[in-house]
């Protein structure tokens, strides 16, 4: 299981390097929220499995809708003149600190 969660990121990272893609200045701050949000799945599906509740369905769904929700939850801000990505960015960024508390302490064994 980790084999491919770091195979995956040698992908991700090679992919990076030599396929350069820039994202338009519009969409940059509704890619960062996604981001956001995909981060807190993936740090959330290992704290739950570290915990012993682990469920793939579970996971995936939140990937996705969080990503796609917050998205729009921006592009609507954006639409009406109120700037809601830093509200996604600052709950996502807590949530992922938290998770990784978490799974700091399960880790340790406390």
């Amino acid at each position: 299981m980790i084999g491919f969660a770091f195979a995956g990121l040698v992908l991700g990272l090679i992919l990076g390097v030599y396929c350069p893609f820039r994202v338009p200045p519009e969409y940059a701050r509704l890619l960062a929220v996604a981001v956001m949000a995909g981060m807190d799945a993936v740090l959330g599906g290992m704290r739950a499995s570290l915990e012993g509740n682990y469920d793939a369905q579970v996971f995936i769904s939140g990937f996705f809708i969080n990503g796609i929700l917050a998205a729009f939850l921006c592009y609507a801000g954006n639409l009406i003149g109120i700037d809601l990505y830093l509200v996604a960015v600052l709950i996502f960024g807590m949530r992922v600190f938290q998770n990784m508390g978490i799974i700091r302490r399960l880790y340790m064994g406390k």
